[in-house]
């Protein structure tokens, strides 16, 4: 049989409706999570463009340590799809529990970081006194919603990997709720309550993040779900063998995430050299980029627990062609994505009613670009993070976003800016350049077979 042939029967009927049925849940998910901070800069921005361009920083350093700890969660990723595939239940159990708590023992830090140095982080990116003060207002109080992502993080990837990722999507919906409404109430003084502006957002954002914890473990245990692991099971894991190997799939994702994540951070530092406007629009993208992507990252998502369940299952030959046609699908779905945005992008932006007319016209233009990178981003997210990292290759998706973000990419958008003056949109379009490298590389890795990795065999 040819490529193609291998491809489209490895790829229909039951797998391709099995993809779907868990991408949709994931995606839903990730719309709901960008939203919170779209929801924060949407209420925000009817106050001010320093309040718009102050929550957007926040928003970005705590992104990077969500990311860090959905890296740390990633170990447990692998295992659980694995052991889910092998039909090994207790496995998936007490791999959840240990996901939990080596996550519990990261938010710890990263909540220390934002409450200690609030300033600091903020001076990374702007020199705005206004925006400075307003952003550790902010990072100050959602620093313990680090705790919040931890938990639902770790449970997620249990349920993802057992086909149920709707449970944790439902659950992620009334936070989102929660947070819309109580967003309403404190950032306007509404109900009684003082307009407390982005302090209100901040305290929202905190107040959601438990009712979502709360909601989501208190139907598991109720339920008395698999993934209810109790005192014994998170005993049972602490064992140095079962830590060791969650480690070593865990800390180099995690420190690609965190990388990666601070290469985001970077370029919003980057861009913050040209004023508060190039910084205000690309707080407008970050929202934005995120929503458009979502459909992307719930097919990728998806891929991974399918590509770890049949190498848990040991279907090689399988897995190698439905790598191939996930691919192929994520570029189609990556195109209808970029001119769906396109096509609405005066409606996108007039629901920032605070940006100035410059500032306006300078969005309009990052919208472009960004379309553009949502084609190119549709390559490598599906083969980093649905076939390579899914099938245990966490060092070569750590060297690879290494070399084409902090070597290549950040420099060349640093000296664009800095050493040559170029204006926001010709920096925001370099930003793009770590994507090209990546296209090369994931997809030549892909094809050596050499990811396919049985992470559960004794």
């Amino acid at each position: 049989m040819s490529t193609i042939s291998q491809v489209l029967f490895h790829t229909r009927g039951e797998f391709l409706r099995r993809m779907i049925a868990i991408a949709l849940p994931i995606t839903l998910q990730s719309i709901m999570f960008s939203s919170r901070g779209l929801v924060d800069v949407l209420m925000l921005g009817q106050l001010g463009e320093a309040e718009i361009a102050a929550v957007g920083v926040a928003a970005r350093a705590t992104f990077v340590t969500t990311i860090m700890l959905v890296g740390v969660t990633t170990g447990g990723a692998l295992l659980t799809a694995q052991y889910w595939g092998a039909a090994d239940r207790q496995g998936v159990k007490e791999s959840t529990a240990l996901t939990w708590q080596v996550s519990m023992i990261f938010a710890v830090f990263t909540v220390a970081i934002f409450v200690l140095f609030p300033s600091e982080i903020m001076a990374l990116t702007t020199e705005s006194q206004e925006v400075n003060q307003l952003g550790s207002q902010y990072l100050v109080i959602t620093a313990v919603t680090m705790f919040a992502v931890a938990c639902v993080a770790s449970m997620s990837v249990g349920l993802r990997s057992m086909h149920k990722p709707g449970i944790s999507t439902f659950f992620s919906g009334i936070g989102i709720v929660s947070n819309i409404f109580l967003n309403w109430v404190l950032i306007f003084g509404k109900l009684g309550f003082p307009a407390m502006g982005i302090k209100g957002a901040a305290i929202a954002t905190v107040l959601s993040g438990a009712i979502e914890v709360a909601t989501l473990f208190g139907y598991i245990y109720a339920k008395n779900h698999l993934l209810a692991f109790g005192a014994k099971d998170l005993k049972a894991v602490i064992q140095w063998k079962r830590v060791v190997r969650f480690l070593k799939l865990s800390l180099p994702t995690t420190f690609n995430f965190l990388a990666w994540a601070g290469g985001l951070f970077a370029y919003h530092a980057i861009m913050g050299q040209s004023g508060v406007q190039g910084l205000a629009a690309l707080s407008v993208m970050s929202p934005v980029e995120s929503i458009a992507l979502a459909l992307l990252i719930g097919m990728s998502n998806a891929a991974a627990v399918l590509v770890g369940n049949q190498i848990g299952a040991k279907n090689y030959e399988a897995v190698y062609y439905q790598a191939i046609g996930m691919t192929i699908l994520s570029l189609i779905v990556g195109i209808v994505v970029a001119l769906i945005l396109y096509l609405c992008q005066g409606l996108v932006l007039d629901a920032f009613s605070a940006l100035t007319d410059e500032t306006r016209a300078l969005a309009e233009k990052f919208m472009v670009i960004l379309c553009f990178g949502i084609i190119l981003r549709s390559i490598p997210m599906m083969v980093i993070v649905g076939v390579l990292r899914a099938g245990g290759d966490v060092k070569f998706c750590l060297y690879q976003d290494l070399i084409a973000q902090w070597l290549i990419g950040i420099p060349l958008a640093a000296f664009a800016a800095i050493g040559l003056g170029w204006e926001p949109e010709w920096v925001f379009l370099l930003f793009l350049t770590e994507e090209v490298i990546k296209w090369g590389g994931s997809l030549y890795r892909m094809k050596t077979q050499r990811w396919m990795k049985n992470l559960i065999e004794n």
